[in-house]
């Protein structure tokens, strides 16, 4: 502590994001990366904007981003364009603007007591009140627990950690309870097993959606998120932006994600792929004595009856297999595992019976 910092810095516990070993030869089965490898188109078109272009800003405004989103959501048939979309510097660079312009209000945003970690961060570093709402007993969002005053309502849909996969008849059930709060729907993994709140957008003005390329499009490195609102919503998003950093993507980054929403046949064949392998892995943690719950993630959340969460990432770790462990209360006894390929799943289930045997 430095006696420079502002009282807001000294006060700030921030967020702890997944470790990302130095060690080599390690089974990475911790960050929820996606195991297979972005589209070849996407990585064609950013060795193609590896160019003396570099040297020139790139568009503010993310013009052809936004319009290839929109025409990929097919915004049109609710009566949007790309103005409904909003692009930034990775999706939590997108959450903090939408903290920072639509929950800064008087009455607590809600969210679920399990959920991503980062917004209990977030709302420190605004000053905005919250009030965690408990999951159900099977770890899911009840959507009765929103129908009370509140400043905002986010969640995470597939949740995180827990993996459990919200239906869209329930989010509408808390859309209608919230009439006027903003509904920020925090879409990182849905393509993996849920249907996209997306098509709700064109009847609620409150609901915004937001969405990453670090999961379902294997682009974590390249740091590029949106937000899918009406244009209200979307203005305060800009405002903030331009506010803070006009330029968020790159050239690169610009060019890279829009190849990768226009590869579709890709994109679903890799998705195919983490289904099946979640699938499998589910059924071998399983027969191994773990309760996993159900996912609609590229994660599985599991516990085993007979031993402590803490101990078995432990032991995994001590055989070169990293997985997540949160030591938070409800939750503590779980290993959040990412769905990788067929030999990391086999390393992972071998170090797994060696323990428990």
């Amino acid at each position: 502590m430095s006696r420079f910092w502002s009282a807001r810095v000294r006060e700030l516990v921030p967020y702890v994001p997944g470790e990302q070993p130095k060690i080599s030869n390690l089974i990475k089965l911790n960050t929820n990366e996606h195991p297979f490898g972005p589209s070849p188109k996407a990585i064609a078109a950013m060795q193609a904007a590896l160019n003396d272009d570099l040297r020139l800003y790139p568009d503010p405004n993310a013009d052809a981003l936004r319009q290839t989103i929109s025409d990929y959501y097919d915004l049109a048939a609710q009566g949007g364009d790309p103005s409904w979309v909003f692009v930034g510097n990775g999706s939590d660079e997108v959450l903090a603007h939408a903290f920072h312009g639509l929950f800064q209000h008087d009455k607590p945003l809600l969210f679920p007591d399990i959920s991503y970690s980062f917004y209990p961060v977030y709302a420190q570093l605004y000053d905005i009140a919250y009030e965690t709402v408990p999951l159900t007993d099977s770890f899911v969002i009840n959507p009765a627990d929103y129908s009370r005053a509140n400043g905002g309502v986010i969640f995470p849909n597939p949740n995180a950690p827990t993996g459990c996969v919200l239906a869209l008849d329930a989010i509408e059930q808390i859309l209608q309870a919230n009439r006027d709060v903003v509904v920020l729907v925090d879409e990182a993994y849905i393509d993996f097993g849920g249907d996209s709140a997306v098509a709700l957008v064109g009847r609620y003005d409150n609901l915004l959606i937001t969405q990453t390329l670090s999961k379902s499009r294997a682009l974590a490195g390249l740091r590029v998120g949106l937000a899918i609102g009406q244009p209200h919503l979307i203005e305060a998003l800009e405002r903030i932006k331009n506010s803070f950093n006009s330029y968020p993507l790159g050239r690169v980054a610009l060019a890279g994600a829009q190849a990768a929403f226009e590869d579709k046949a890709y994109f679903d064949s890799m998705q195919q792929m983490v289904i099946m392998q979640r699938d499998s892995l589910t059924a071998k943690l399983e027969r191994l004595g773990f309760d996993v719950l159900p996912s609609g993630a590229n994660f599985v959340f599991a516990q085993h009856p007979k031993h402590g969460g803490a101990d078995l990432a432990q032991a995994l770790r001590e055989r070169a297999v990293v997985v997540r462990h949160f030591n938070k209360p409800r939750i503590d006894n779980f290993l959040r595992i990412t769905v990788g390929t067929p030999d990391q799943h086999a390393a992972l289930i071998d170090a797994l019976s060696e323990i428990l045997a």
